[in-house]
């Protein structure tokens, strides 16, 4: 990742929240963002991995804090905003990308995982909105981006939970976006199949299975930052309401 050049990025540095930001897209936007200046936060349970990825910026002359974080959590949330608004002095984006994905039938019963799935993708959500909400109302401004996915457009087998938490992560998105004075930015970013960790949390047979077969096309996590960035980067009387983004294969 070569250093952030000010004499090429034309976006002025913000402070950038960014929840599971330990892998995949999340990594991905953290390493794109801090490579054009901005300052990024990131958050995720797995600190070790966090770690890694802060040196990795920094060697290559950007900027990361790190904070270990459990979107499940609100007071855990709402702390790691107000560090964050702190040690920067304010908060300009926070990217809700937190979400795991054990896919299964309905009629397998995975009751646990059903909880799990609505804790992380729709409390997850909340807790990253009422957490960055007031620091965007103090300020005049703010940029809130939910990473949701292509299952807030369509439903598919053994995916009726996991896209009813991400057609809910788009309807709760849209009414903030409705709700909110213009002076406060609303994005949805909607990916396709892309590489990453969330198949790995699926325990299902079948639904692994099948799910091997559906990300045989996929694109990389970059492609995912890329649309982030193109969000963050507009003037701010523009505002990108939904980015739809999928391989070129994928129906």
């Amino acid at each position: 990742m070569p250093a952030p050049d000010p004499a090429t990025t034309s976006t002025p540095a913000k402070v950038v929240l960014i929840t599971g930001a330990s892998s995949g897209i999340g990594r991905a936007t953290a390493q794109r963002l801090a490579r054009e200046g901005h300052q990024v936060v990131l958050g995720a349970r797995r600190e070790d991995r966090l770690i890694e990825i802060a040196r990795e910026i920094e060697a290559a002359g950007g900027r990361a804090d790190v904070r270990r974080l459990d979107v499940t959590d609100r007071a855990d949330v709402t702390s790691f905003a107000e560090a964050a608004a702190e040690r920067h002095g304010r908060i300009d984006v926070i990217v809700n990308n937190a979400g795991i994905m054990p896919l299964s039938r309905l009629d397998a019963l995975q009751a646990d995982e059903w909880d799990r799935m609505i804790d992380v993708n729709v409390r997850g959500l909340l807790h990253g909105i009422a957490a960055a909400l007031p620091h965007f109302q103090r300020q005049g401004s703010g940029h809130f981006i939910t990473v949701a996915s292509i299952g807030a457009h369509q439903v598919v087998p053994t995916g009726a939970v996991y896209c009813a938490t991400k057609y809910a992560a788009w309807a709760l998105t849209e009414g903030l976006r409705l709700e909110l004075d213009p002076s406060i930015r609303v994005t949805t970013v909607s990916p396709g199949v892309v590489e990453s960790e969330l198949a790995d949390s699926i325990t299902d047979e079948a639904a692994r299975e099948a799910m091997r077969a559906y990300r045989a096309d996929s694109i990389p996590p970059s492609g995912i930052a890329d649309a982030i960035s193109y969000a963050i980067g507009q003037p701010p009387g523009v505002d990108v309401n939904e980015l739809v983004i999928r391989p070129a294969k994928q129906r």
